[in-house]
């Protein structure tokens, strides 16, 4: 599902249970000294996922740790991104020669709760919204939103080590095209980081969104 809306440089995998036989390595297994069995699953599982697809570019299996704002610690010379939600796990990652950025999000593919849109979304996205919902009310759009947010910032951060807020980035969709347009608003962002094009997908009861950004030639 996850490498149908990725370009080809990047290697993917997901998992939609958590197979028994899945290992940690000692560093990894110590951040899970309190976790709850939800979390340790999560955790475990998504590592796999990371770990099959940096297999795909020829990079042996290493620790892969939570760093600054939980964001993974990939080996050196990749980019990647993880993402995990009820019933899916995935990873993605890429030679850094080849992309300079990559963020997944996975979600249930079920309306937001109770006041989390609004959180989320500005006005103008909420309008757009609405619109999208009048002409195809079979896609959560508010939760297909709230993912793409989360890919942004995802593909955000490893170029900027920045936090960046839900406000911070104008999402708009295209429904018929599968496609997603991310406008940055910080006035501080780096010179020529204005946005991210992205795409989405809904299948078996999941949505995901994904950003690659290609290196420059």
């Amino acid at each position: 599902m996850l490498a149908a809306i990725l370009p080809a440089e990047v290697a993917a995998e997901e998992c939609f249970d958590d197979p028994p036989d899945t290992w940690l390595f000692p560093e990894e297994e110590a951040r899970l000294a309190r976790a709850v069995d939800k979390r340790r699953r999560e955790f475990t599982t998504v590592r796999r996922c990371a770990r099959r697809a940096l297999a795909r570019l020829d990079i042996a299996p290493v620790p892969l740790l939570p760093g600054e704002r939980g964001a993974p610690g990939w080996p050196t010379g990749v980019v990647g991104s993880m993402t995990h939600c009820a019933g899916y796990r995935a990873a993605a990652v890429a030679r850094v020669g080849e992309v300079r950025t990559v963020g997944i999000d996975a979600e249930p593919a079920l309306p937001l709760p109770d006041g989390v849109f609004e959180a989320v979304s500005s006005e103008d996205e909420r309008a757009r919204i609405a619109a999208h919902a009048a002409e195809h009310p079979d896609v959560p759009w508010d939760r297909l939103l709230f993912s793409a947010k989360e890919a942004v910032y995802k593909a955000w951060f490893p170029l900027t080590r920045r936090w960046l807020g839900f406000e911070d980035a104008d999402v708009a969709f295209d429904p018929l095209g599968g496609t997603f347009r991310a406008r940055l608003l910080p006035d501080d962002r780096p010179r020529g980081l204005d946005g991210f094009e992205g795409r989405w997908r809904i299948a078996d009861g999941i949505a995901v969104t994904a950003i690659a950004v290609r290196a420059a030639v």
